[in-house]
């Protein structure tokens, strides 16, 4: 099968190449052929020597050779004959993602990349460049399944489901990461725990763990030790966490603990990923041999800087070592991958249609929900009624959405104005037209998507 990544030039590329390679490892990889696309060919240049080390490596301790690697910077060439497109594309790059955060903050509210009024005006850029990937992928491989990355994650689902139907399964590594952590914070092995998470993207709770056929969450919320243990316990606090009843997404930090998260540091995230990158992307085309070398103490130093503002703003909380490999997105990607190209039913929490799933929620709507995945695409196996307090944050987040779309769909500036006035960090009209107004400057192809009043 031909892989397809859309965004090869982005810099955790080789996390997804190093994934397959631990697949052919193991003799019964479905992936035999990858395609990197990217329109900024330095980038690609930078990232394709990292992954012909990583290739050079394994061939030298496994004999064999990984899966052959070509990179591409036009759309449909990449595109055509492809049987899965893994996106993570960045509309705007990272300068697009520094305009989005300080906006924000120029405006007096978070200025974060997917939360709050950056993932707003991300995605008024992004649904028509991903809607229009969609739609010629539809034309040059129609039987193509989609694994999508590109934040902000659920509303770009849903755009490319819109066209594509069920062939599109959203990932994002923070479900599975908690509940990796909330497992071993119990002492017990992951692998042999199931999860009942519900929510949106950026916006779940972990309401279940459930072990040799029993519910051990409540042993854990129960545990004070055990709780603030790993990283959710102490950016949350113990006694937050049994308020709740439930482990939040890491995300709900700017929910509940905003004022401390909304302006520690001087630096945003995307200026701090930017400086840590520069070396690497500036030096690797043209020091091949030492791109490896270059690229990991980059993303070392990016590992060890995720969400620094809140765990500073929780009393200083450090990152444990085993949450440094790299996040675990692409062991997720490649468990899609597998259940998808061999049927192999694998019970993982991803991105699709509600369907029911979550009470409240359109149909159509795109949910955080543990699921089976297999040839069939992915069928939600949690759900149901959530808190009331849950229900709030996830109903006004999912209008929030809506708006979006609406905004793209039609044009009109008033749903994107709604979007930002109604969304839960910002809350106010006179906020919701400084942010409108300071991003159709920021970004005046904005205005090409947004026409009408």
């Amino acid at each position: 099968m031909r892989l397809t990544i859309l965004g090869g030039g982005g810099f955790r590329v080789p996390l997804v190449y190093r994934a397959l390679l631990s697949d052919v490892s193991r003799g019964d990889s479905p992936i035999t052929e990858v395609v990197l696309f990217d329109r900024d060919r330095r980038r690609l240049e930078a990232i394709g020597a990292v992954v012909e080390h990583h290739r050079a490596e394994h061939r030298a301790a496994h004999g064999g050779s990984g899966p052959p690697v070509r990179v591409e910077t036009d759309l449909e060439t990449a595109l055509t004959g492809c049987d899965i497109v893994f996106s993570a594309i960045r509309v705007g790059g990272m300068a697009g993602r520094i305009l989005d955060e300080r906006v924000a903050l120029a405006a007096g509210v978070l200025g974060q990349e997917t939360v709050g009024a950056g993932g707003i005006s991300y995605g008024l850029r992004t649904l028509p460049v991903v809607t229009e990937i969609a739609r010629v992928l539809a034309e040059r491989s129609p039987d193509a399944w989609v694994i999508n990355f590109t934040n902000p994650a659920g509303l770009v689902t849903r755009a490319m489901a819109d066209v594509l139907g069920d062939r599109v399964i959203g990932i994002c590594d923070s479900p599975v990461g908690l509940g990796r952590r909330a497992a071993r914070a119990l002492g017990l092995d992951p692998a042999t725990v199931r999860f009942d998470y519900a929510g949106l993207n950026h916006l779940g709770w972990l309401r279940g763990l459930y072990h040799d056929g029993r519910d051990r969450l409540g042993d854990l919320l129960a545990d004070e030790a055990a709780l603030e243990s790993f990283e959710e316990g102490r950016l949350f606090g113990a006694a937050w966490l049994r308020a709740l009843g439930s482990l939040p997404n890491e995300y709900l930090h700017y929910y509940y603990m905003g004022d401390g998260a909304a302006d520690a540091g001087e630096a945003t995230r995307g200026e701090q990923i930017t400086a840590q990158q520069a070396d690497f992307y500036r030096e690797a085309p043209g020091r091949p041999r030492e791109a490896a070398a270059l690229w990991e103490r980059a993303r070392l130093a990016r590992e060890e800087t995720y969400m620094a503002d809140n765990r500073r703003a929780a009393g200083g909380v450090e990152r444990a070592a085993e949450d440094l490999d790299g996040g675990g997105y692409e062991r997720v990607a490649l468990a899609v991958m597998r259940a998808i190209a061999r049927d192999e039913p694998a019970r993982l929490i991803v991105n699709t249609r509600n369907r029911g799933t979550i009470d409240g929620l359109d149909d159509d709507a795109v949910v955080e929900v543990s699921c089976l995945v297999d040839a069939n695409g992915a069928r939600p196996l949690a759900g149901g009624r959530l808190s009331a307090h849950q229900s709030s944050l996830v109903q006004a987040v999912a209008s929030v959405e809506r708006d979006v779309a609406e905004a793209v769909r039609t044009g009109s500036r008033t749903p994107a104005l709604r979007a930002f006035a109604t969304h839960p960090l910002i809350g106010s009209v006179p906020a919701a037209r400084a942010l409108l107004d300071g991003y159709l400057r920021a970004f005046p192809a904005l205005a090409e998507v947004l026409p009408r009043p």
